[in-house]
């Protein structure tokens, strides 16, 4: 199971109002920091206008100050509507200002929707329905019944009656805009993926998609809105808050949110240069138009579940017949990487008919999760022996003062471990396939994914480049059959990862 120390951004509207109360004096912060421009976002993509119709503008976020920053953008110019599904919404300095920018959203009318994960919701309940209390946002939760609103025997009751529903979760990730522009990919909102954390980053990767596509992955967003397994909110609870509809209630949010006190500059500097984020973006020659482009996401509740905890889904599926299919190279970026026999015959076969399988994984000095680890662990040699290379990422990254945010690295005294966190492929140098899915069972069997395949030669070769870089020797460690690095780290460590073998690979 994820290790994820996981806030839900609503936490910010209960839970921080003692920190929230102790920063604010009579000043209005947010008169300078918000938006006085009559900037819309169908103006900045009227110039898109016809080939939206039949093609889908594709930009990829490798950074990641500006995929935080292109979310704010979009945030800030919505006109209609913002619907969302998010793993990880942390409480942080990016998850307080995300959590800004979407009340404010919804002060101008938009209609925010959003679709939370339970098992791992760190939350009081009072605290979401806070948020749900705005007119023009709606909040419903996945698969309830093994955190909110319910009591340590309810949740445990339910793991050791059916415990394959229960491990039933949530992993897609989609940022939908006035159903016309997604982001989706691998990062989650909070510090770490948008390298503003002081103590572990990660290395991530997004895509940001405009045009003929957005309504498909539109459609899969209702798809799991309107789906049984999806709550609302409320229902959840006995009752409602006391302040559920106290006028102000936002007010000390906004005014936490606003004052750069409370923030790392570079984040602020960020803002103030947002008017122009969507201009950049459009002027800078990465956004590419094709035709050749498929957004595939897992159904609620993945698998019918007839073949125990496997079975796979739609997404297993696409990946498989993408490895079947190439013809001369795989590269891969995963952060868990966790085999079994069938996906170790499967690129068995690929390397026999002469494929080149590079994989990218976390090592144990990068990794956040050590019960993943231990599941790679198991197997690491199986899989060297089917002739792929494993390259294990380095906390130290050379790249990593290329990646993440310069300025804030200046301000520390020590460099924050950089982490593996991009779930990506790039095949025959022509096709890229940017999402959620880690190559682990659980992403295979359990957790409903989203992945998007470009076949765009510029589009795979700006990805494979920055694989390139990352493949070399004062980024990862090359893996073999006689050298691993797991010795890099404290014994402490290695013993923890240990203990770890006892958990069933099959619901890493």
């Amino acid at each position: 199971m994820y290790k994820f120390f996981i806030l839900i951004f609503l936490f910010a509207l209960v839970s921080c109002q003692q920190k929230i109360e102790n920063s604010i004096n009579n000043k209005n912060f947010c008169e300078t920091i918000h938006r006085n421009d009559s900037i819309s976002l169908s103006e900045e993509l009227a110039d898109f206008s016809q080939k939206m119709k039949t093609k889908t503008g594709v930009y990829v976020l490798e950074d990641g100050g500006g995929s935080l920053i292109t979310r704010a953008w979009l945030t800030d110019y919505a006109e209609k509507t913002i619907d969302i599904q998010y793993f990880i919404f942390s409480t942080d300095n990016v998850g307080l200002i995300a959590c800004d920018y979407l009340v404010r959203a919804a002060n101008r009318g938009v209609k925010v929707r959003i679709l939370i994960d339970d098992i791992m919701v760190d939350a009081e309940l009072d605290d979401i329905l806070m948020m749900q209390s705005h007119k023009n946002i709606s909040i419903k939760v996945y698969n309830p019944g093994v955190n909110l609103g319910k009591n340590i025997v309810s949740k445990l009751k339910k793991f050791a009656t059916d415990f394959r529903t229960a491990n039933l979760r949530m992993h897609n990730k989609t940022f939908i805009v006035d159903k016309k522009v997604v982001i989706t990919g691998g990062r989650n909102i909070a510090d770490e993926y948008f390298d503003y954390d002081h103590e572990y980053n990660f290395r991530d990767r997004d895509v940001l998609l405009i045009g003929k596509i957005a309504p498909k992955i539109e459609q899969s967003f209702e798809q799991f809105w309107n789906n049984n397994l999806s709550v609302p909110i409320e229902t959840l609870a006995d009752k409602l808050p006391e302040n559920y509809n106290a006028p102000q209630r936002f007010n000390k949010l906004h005014q936490y949110a606003c004052n750069p006190e409370n923030f790392w500059p570079q984040i602020r500097t960020e803002i103030e240069n947002l008017p122009t984020a969507f201009k950049k973006i459009k002027e800078s020659g990465g956004l590419i138009w094709t035709n050749d482009i498929s957004f595939i996401s897992d159904a609620p509740g993945k698998n019918d579940g007839s073949e125990g905890l496997g079975g796979g889904g739609y997404t297993t599926d696409a990946l498989i017949e993408l490895v079947k299919n190439a013809t001369t190279s795989i590269d891969i970026q995963t952060p868990y990487l966790i085999t079994t026999k069938l996906s170790r015959t499967l690129f068995k076969n690929a390397v026999d008919r002469g494929v080149k399988i590079r994989i990218l994984t976390n090592s144990l000095a990068s990794t956040d999760n050590l019960e993943a680890f231990s599941g790679y662990q198991r197997d690491r040699k199986a899989l060297l022996k089917t002739g792929v290379e494993i390259y294990e990422f380095r906390p130290d990254a050379e790249e990593r003062f290329k990646i993440m945010t310069g300025q804030l690295q200046k301000t520390l005294d020590f460099k924050p471990i950089f982490g593996l966190h991009s779930k990506s492929m790039v095949i025959d140098s022509k096709t890229t396939v940017i999402g959620t899915f880690n190559l682990d069972p659980r992403s295979a069997n359990l957790n409903t994914e989203c992945i998007t395949i470009i076949n765009n030669t510029k589009i795979a070769e700006g990805v494979q480049k920055g694989f390139e870089i990352e493949f070399k020797p004062e980024n990862s460690w090359r893996t073999t059959l006689d050298f691993n690095p797991d010795s890099k780290v404290k014994t402490s460590k290695r013993i923890k990862t240990w203990t770890r073998k006892i958990i069933p690979k099959e619901i890493l």
